[in-house]
């Protein structure tokens, strides 16, 4: 697990392999994460989009921005946590994603990005 914490809102990001297939006459590595968003400051806050750079070890890059996180704007008072599971496609076996979530403070009213910490995905036949 990784762990991240900015202006008191503290990411974590666990990994899983999910396998590989088919699409497009190309196989495909098949990745999940999941997020948790704890609100570790006095202030409740509203994620409001994201920013993601997903890279594979083949030197491609994909950027993929949008509106809060699988369908959701999540409000979090202090001490409030909301986590999340998404999953990536990769061309290869070893990638990594970083990005960030744009967030508003309630209290202030002003914006804010929370960094995602740097994650790797890995199949578990290419560790060695």
């Amino acid at each position: 697990m990784v762990t991240q914490i900015t202006r008191g809102i503290k990411i974590s990001v666990l990994t899983s392999f999910e396998g590989t297939y088919f699409k497009n006459y190309k196989i495909h590595f098949a990745f999940t994460y999941q997020i948790t968003i704890e609100n570790q400051s006095k202030d409740s806050v509203q994620l409001n989009s994201r920013h993601w750079e997903i890279y594979d070890s083949l030197n491609s890059k994909e950027i993929v921005d949008g509106e809060g996180v699988v369908g959701k704007k999540p409000v979090l008072k202090p001490g409030e946590s909301h986590v999340y599971s998404s999953g990536c496609l990769l061309a290869s076996p070893i990638g990594a994603m970083k990005g960030h979530f744009n967030m508003i403070n309630f209290t202030s009213t002003k914006s804010f990005k929370v960094e995602i910490p740097t994650f790797k995905l890995s199949a578990t036949f290419a560790l060695n």
